[in-house]
C-alpha cells in the first residue's frame, strides 16, 4: 500500500507555474519534481478553472484552528490557576 503524499498549495501553484514556461512540458516538470504527470495536469486544470479557490484542501482552516487553540489555552490556564490556589489554600490549612 502506498502512502498518499500531501503537498502545500504553494508547491502546487509553483509546479503549475513551471509548466507555463515556453518549451517545458508537464511531463518534464512532473519528473523533475517527482510527481505523477496526471496529478500535475489535474492541478493545472483546477487552477485554471478557479484560481482564487484552487487547492482549498479538506482540513480546518488555519484561522479557525488558531482560535480553537487560543480558547483551549485560556481554559487550561484557568484550570491551572484554580488548582494552584486550591493547593495553596489546603497547604495553609494543613499546617
Amino acid at each position: 500500500m502506498t502512502i498518499r503524499r500531501k503537498y502545500s498549495a504553494e508547491f502546487k501553484r509553483e509546479a503549475v507555474l513551471q509548466t507555463q514556461h515556453p518549451g517545458v512540458s508537464c511531463n518534464q516538470v512532473a519528473l523533475e519534481l517527482g510527481i505523477n504527470p496526471n496529478v500535475l495536469g489535474r492541478w493545472k486544470r483546477e487552477l485554471e478553472a478557479s484560481p482564487d479557490r484552487a487547492f482549498a484542501g479538506s482540513g480546518v482552516p488555519r484561522d479557525e484552528e488558531l482560535a480553537r487553540l487560543k480558547r483551549e489555552l485560556a481554559r487550561v490556564k484557568k484550570e491551572r490557576d484554580f488548582l494552584r490556589e486550591a493547593a495553596t489554600f489546603f497547604a495553609r490549612e494543613s499546617s
